[in-house]
């Protein structure tokens, strides 16, 4: 065994762990033929390729399962689609804790023919008015993750969807509060400090590296999630949750990432 596998072995973990770095894809993404039926959507490709890595290094910083999280944020956001993420950056759903900015009502226009919000100006131009509805949207009690000065506001609601880079740290701004206010011993919710307790002592007994054990994996995201006072209440939460993890392969492709260190096209 060389060194570099003995210390990725240890419990221990770098106090600072890269959030925003990504291996670069040099050309577009093949499509893969590993079998894992989502894979062969871009939706599925342009999300991971963005969020993999980083989510895998902030949630092997604290200790969490990085494809549980990834699972979890791809059901909770819609791929990356839903309205409240692409303005908030809020792909957990996670609620406003104190003082914490959340996205307040608003009145915003909706596509008759897909039956989707529209964000972006540009495309809201090109669509005819007779196609176009205005709809009211209650307080969304979602912490907002644009920056200071528009966060908990209706103003440049498109703002993350133009700047990339903006929306990648908002999503790991979202995932940090999620693995470490949210899954923590100090939390409210109990099944988030029994999550805890059972990810510390699993990682204590075999290392960081149970984070990337299938059967650990799905333990946590039935611990968090489909009963009352969790995560999501809903019985068939975990289940299309665990769905998401076995249909994208999502557990090999964060082993393969930062374990064996391959570009996201290898991996895919």
């Amino acid at each position: 065994m060389d060194l570099t596998t003995q210390q990725k072995n240890k419990t221990s973990v770098p106090k600072k762990a890269p959030i925003v770095k990504l291996k670069k894809a040099v050309g577009p993404v093949k499509k893969s033929v590993t079998g894992y039926r989502y894979r062969k959507y871009s939706h599925v490709a342009k999300l991971y390729q963005r969020l993999a890595l980083p989510v895998t290094e902030l949630c092997i910083q604290h200790k969490v399962p990085p494809a549980a999280v990834l699972s979890i944020i791809s059901l909770e956001s819609g791929w990356g689609n839903g309205y409240i993420g692409r303005i908030t950056g809020n792909f957990l759903s996670l609620n406003a804790v104190g003082s914490d900015a959340e996205l307040p009502a608003l009145t915003m226009p909706k596509d008759i023919t897909t039956q989707t919000p529209i964000l972006d100006k540009s495309r809201l131009k090109k669509i005819p008015k007779a196609n176009i509805v205005w709809e009211e949207r209650p307080p969304s009690l979602k912490k907002d993750y644009r920056p200071d000065s528009i966060a908990g506001t209706t103003q440049n609601l498109e703002f993350l969807i133009n700047h990339p880079d903006e929306m990648t740290k908002a999503n790991l701004k979202n995932v940090e509060d999620f693995v470490s206010r949210f899954i923590s011993h100090t939390s409210r919710i109990k099944a988030y400090n029994e999550a805890r307790t059972l990810l510390d002592e699993q990682v204590a007994l075999h290392g960081i590296h149970v984070l990337f054990d299938p059967k650990l994996n799905e333990k946590f995201i039935y611990t968090i999630g489909g009963r009352p006072n969790s995560f999501n209440f809903r019985e068939t939460w975990p289940k299309k949750v665990m769905n998401i993890f076995k249909n994208t392969g999502i557990n090999k492709l964060v082993k393969d990432l930062y374990i064996h260190e391959k570009t996201f096209q290898q991996a895919w």
